[in-house]
């Protein structure tokens, strides 16, 4: 109780500051409280004095399953671990024009909304764009250029070296 008191309210703080709608608020909330949850029961079993090649097999699968979540980028678990880290990136609010560059291609849009799986980009032709967190994190990623192309297209000399504005 005593973690969960401290905690939540911080995610809560957090949460505000990220301008997210209710629905994404309550999953972060939960997912919160999921982990809180097995902290605490990971406590308890250690407070039971639960032997220790139980504990071996326990923390052998928290690693591997943090393991996943962090570099599998394959694994749903690392779009919803993306999730959070997004979530406490400023500057992957809601609202910013994010380009997103993939080896000679490049998407770009502004950001409408960051679910636990996808991040929705609303493009300049009205089209949204659902683009996996883990990928966002492990692409480079130009937040608010200075001069935004097309949308979705191939890097040309021409556009890298900034010649050529659109509006």
């Amino acid at each position: 109780m005593v973690v969960s008191r401290l905690l939540i309210p911080l995610v809560g703080k957090i949460v505000e500051k990220s301008k997210l709608n209710e629905e994404a608020r309550s999953k972060t909330f939960h997912t919160a409280r999921l982990f809180v949850g097995i902290i605490t029961v990971a406590i308890l079993l250690i407070i039971w004095g639960v032997d220790f090649s139980g504990l071996l097999v326990l923390s052998t699968s928290i690693i591997t399953l943090t393991g996943v979540a962090l570099f599998a980028s394959w694994s749903l678990l690392s779009n919803i671990t993306s999730y959070f880290v997004l979530l406490f990136q400023n500057s992957y609010s809601k609202g910013n024009f994010i380009r997103i560059i993939d080896g000679d291609n490049y998407m770009e849009g502004y950001i409408s909304d960051i679910n636990l799986f996808t991040t929705r980009l609303i493009t300049k032709d009205q089209e949204e764009i659902a683009y996996p967190n883990n990928l966002i994190l492990t692409r480079p990623t130009i937040i608010n250029p200075n001069i935004q192309w097309h949308v979705i297209g191939k890097v040309t000399e021409k556009l890298s070296s900034g010649t050529q504005k659109t509006d």
